[in-house]
């Protein structure tokens, strides 16, 4: 069973959460950029693929705490 988060913390938590879509959205855009380059640099694209990686699982973490449990 999950504890319950303060309402301070809920909001630090979708601030946290909004913070890291963001630095998604921007990875993605940076990431696409490389790629269209005349010679892309696979190294760096593929250092930023993993960290959006990390961003997609420290989000999907948030969301699942943030997220009431519903008993079915």
């Amino acid at each position: 069973m999950r504890r319950e988060l303060s309402a301070e913390q809920l909001e630090a938590q979708e601030r946290e959460l909004e913070r890291l879509r963001q630095e998604h959205r921007d990875l993605d855009a940076a990431i696409l950029a490389l790629e269209q380059v005349g010679t892309p640099d696979q190294l760096q694209i593929q250092r930023l693929k993993k960290r959006k990686l990390l961003i997609k699982d420290r989000v999907a973490e948030i969301s699942d705490r943030i997220t009431p449990d519903i008993i079915a």
